[in-house]
């Protein structure tokens, strides 16, 4: 990821639709499979610059994040997150079944993972049996465009491909589902006029000032947590998957 981005990350995390809506679906999953616990050992896997941490990770137990950036980690610290370190996620520096939870949201997907099996048996090594993971990753690699250049993506997922990628390395897969399906349409129209028209503009999604709008989408992404959590939606911009340590 450009250091760019780290900045723009960081300003926009706690108000930006996409991350708000994110939250949303992601506290409607853990609320569905996690019971309230303060004493629960979660560990933010590629936290980035503390957003979810800092806004609601906090409500499930005690959290300690991760990154391989010194800038995220700099902006960590500037939201008073103490429990951090400097690591990759290909290596985790975590003693085994040291957690009961581990999320990663959006970290698989990127250039500095060579390897996402190997990722992801070091998630399966620090839980504790019965412990559970949480992913989301970016969907479909056939709508990579602008956005993705400048955060350095170098794959992006199918449901299944994240099915296969948790029961390969040991996990019972107990939710898997598309998100951001409302906004697909017009994802999708932006991805085809950004190749029919290329620009040299190397400003990526988060700085699309949505002003007024930003309520709206937020709500409208928002709005399908309750799919996510029971049914499941067949497509979608994200995927998420809740896998379970057997």
């Amino acid at each position: 990821m450009q250091p760019e981005e780290y900045d723009l990350m960081f300003e926009v995390e706690t108000t930006h639709w996409w991350y708000r809506g994110m939250e949303s679906i992601t506290r409607a999953l853990l609320k569905q499979y996690i019971s309230p616990d303060l004493d629960r050992r979660i560990l933010d896997a590629g936290c980035g610059t503390g957003g979810a941490m800092a806004n609601y990770l906090g409500d499930y137990g005690k959290v300690t994040g991760f990154d391989l950036s010194r800038i995220a980690l700099g902006y960590c610290s500037l939201r008073h997150l103490h429990a951090l370190a400097r690591a990759s996620v290909e290596a985790l520096p975590f003693a085994s079944e040291s957690f009961d939870l581990v999320t990663s949201f959006d970290v698989l997907y990127g250039q500095t993972v060579s390897n996402d099996s190997l990722v992801v048996t070091e998630f399966f090594r620090v839980l504790v049996h019965g412990g559970r993971l949480l992913i989301r990753l970016p969907a479909y690699d056939w709508l990579r465009g602008r956005h993705d250049r400048i955060v350095y993506t170098a794959r992006r997922y199918t449901a299944r491909q994240v099915v296969c990628l948790l029961r390969d390395n040991g996990f019972f897969v107990e939710r898997v589902s598309y998100a951001n399906m409302l906004l697909f349409p017009a994802a999708l129209i932006k991805r085809l006029i950004e190749r029919i028209l290329p620009s040299k503009n190397d400003a990526s999604d988060l700085s699309s000032d949505m002003g007024r709008f930003n309520g709206l989408l937020r709500a409208i992404l928002s709005s399908e947590a309750p799919w996510v959590v029971r049914t499941g939606l067949p497509f979608g911009l994200s995927v998420f998957a809740l896998g379970r340590k057997i």
